[in-house]
């Protein structure tokens, strides 16, 4: 249901009026990923913008007019910074001056596989006291269907505020695609969901100045099941083309050359590419976040386990196939040299979070070799019980390497020149398409 303004609350339409003139404070609660392009946007549409985190260190440096962000521009920080658009800070205090807040905080799976919201918990809380009447809230932080309306909504009306009357709750799922430039967080359309049609209204009207498009859905669940679809279609397609790729090795077959052949269908085929395995904060996660929803009314999600389980075994599968690699030339797993290119989750990016590389890595070094890496965004990475540097010169790591194994394939690097110093190379990401090399020593997932 769609109101107009006339159909609005009178705080909504306050509100709804304060956004459309700009004049409005918005706070952007978790300066990640997601946060920190969240408040440029909406500090260039107009808004002033304040920023919280809780790493004053981050809090500093977007107060010095500077970015730790690949996909920020330092320059972009430090105008909006110079022209009082954008401010930062570790206080939610500072949030009673907001007329509306994101909250952009990062929702983990736990090891035993169910859903971490301490973080939404912590911030609804902590934001608690500087609520006021009117204000809109709304979660970017990817969840399962039911979050918003029966965790955030009761801690947010134990203020005493009516959501919906005076408080104006919606969920709107973040749909960042890090590196990209075609899509971002200005020209993607904005899903949105709220509480009430008038949450709804209020959310579409604080967002709908600073992104292109709008699309209203009728409530949280369906906004937040949205976001869930989107990255499930996902890592089923990828798992598929992942387990594609282990049929046709079984079959002595190329996969890469049946992938290129399938998308030359102009119609009911979408490409999707195998590789080492999933990575990111969203495709490894999202979908587990229904799945485990989902136990809750005793149905089994039969193909988010059975598309995680493939995903999650990928980067063994590649130990494997280079421990095979290996042995077939005489020599063992155990005591070789080996050069992982690119630890990041995906190409042009920093970030290493669920990277299947770290997996990759931690194999490698269980099985006795001797691991180094180069990556051209990641100086230095880490995991359980292990902590590397990048090489400075992969062509030379690569020469003094057993064997190269590439898991992230990002741009400006001399794969073809790497490939012809090493004296193996194992692609799981095509990155030599095309390069071919007589005596055999390139082989591809």
């Amino acid at each position: 249901m769609k109101l107009q303004e006339n159909q609005l609350p009178p705080a909504a339409a306050e509100l709804v009026q304060k956004f459309a003139t700009r004049r409005a404070t918005i706070g952007v609660v978790g300066l990640g990923y997601v946060g920190l392009p969240l408040a440029i946007v909406l500090a260039e549409a107009g808004y002033r913008v304040l920023g919280l985190d809780r790493d004053p260190q981050k809090v500093i440096r977007i107060n010095e007019g500077d970015s730790y962000l690949m996909d920020v521009p330092g320059s972009a920080v430090r105008a909006l910074v110079q022209s009082g658009k954008l401010s930062a800070t570790t206080s939610y205090a500072d949030l009673a001056a907001a007329d509306g807040v994101s909250i952009c905080v990062p929702t983990p799976l736990r090891k035993t596989g169910d859903p971490d919201l301490s973080f939404i918990l912590d911030a609804a809380r902590a934001l608690q006291p500087a609520l006021h009447s009117p204000m809109a809230v709304i979660l970017e932080s990817t969840t399962y269907p039911g979050t918003t309306r029966e965790l955030l909504l009761p801690e947010l009306e134990k203020s005493g505020l009516k959501v919906g009357q005076d408080l104006f709750l919606a969920f709107s799922p973040e749909r960042l695609d890090p590196s990209r430039t075609d899509w971002t967080t200005r020209n993607t359309p904005k899903v949105i969901g709220g509480i009430t049609p008038a949450c709804t209204a209020v959310a579409a009207a604080m967002y709908g100045q600073a992104m292109e498009s709008i699309v209203p859905v009728s409530s949280t669940e369906v906004a937040e099941m949205t976001k869930l679809l989107e990255n499930t279609f996902r890592a089923v397609n990828i798992a598929l083309v992942n387990e594609m790729a282990l049929m046709c090795e079984r079959l002595g077959l190329d996969v890469w050359e049946v992938i290129e052949a399938a998308a030359t269908k102009p119609f009911g085929f979408m490409k999707f590419t195998p590789g080492p395995g999933l990575g990111g904060h969203c495709i490894p996660i999202d979908p587990l976040y229904l799945s485990w929803k989902l136990k809750s009314v005793k149905y089994n999600a039969r193909f988010i386990e059975l598309a995680s389980e493939i995903n999650t075994g990928m980067p063994r599968y590649v130990v494997q196939r280079v421990q095979d690699a290996l042995n077939e030339r005489g020599r063992a797993l155990q005591g070789s040299r080996m050069l992982v290119l690119g630890v990041a989750f995906k190409p042009g990016v920093s970030d290493t979070r669920e990277s299947p590389a770290l997996d990759v890595i931690g194999l490698l070094k269980e099985k006795g070799a001797v691991v180094s890496y180069y990556d051209p965004h990641v100086p230095e990475v880490q995991d359980e019980g292990w902590d590397l540097r990048s090489v400075a010169d992969p062509l030379q790591a690569a020469k003094a390497s057993d064997c190269v194994v590439i898991v992230t394939d990002h741009g400006g690097v001399d794969y073809p020149g790497i490939a012809r110093a090493a004296p193996l190379v194992f692609d799981a990401r095509n990155a030599l398409a095309g390069v071919e090399i007589a005596d055999g020593r390139i082989i591809r997932l």
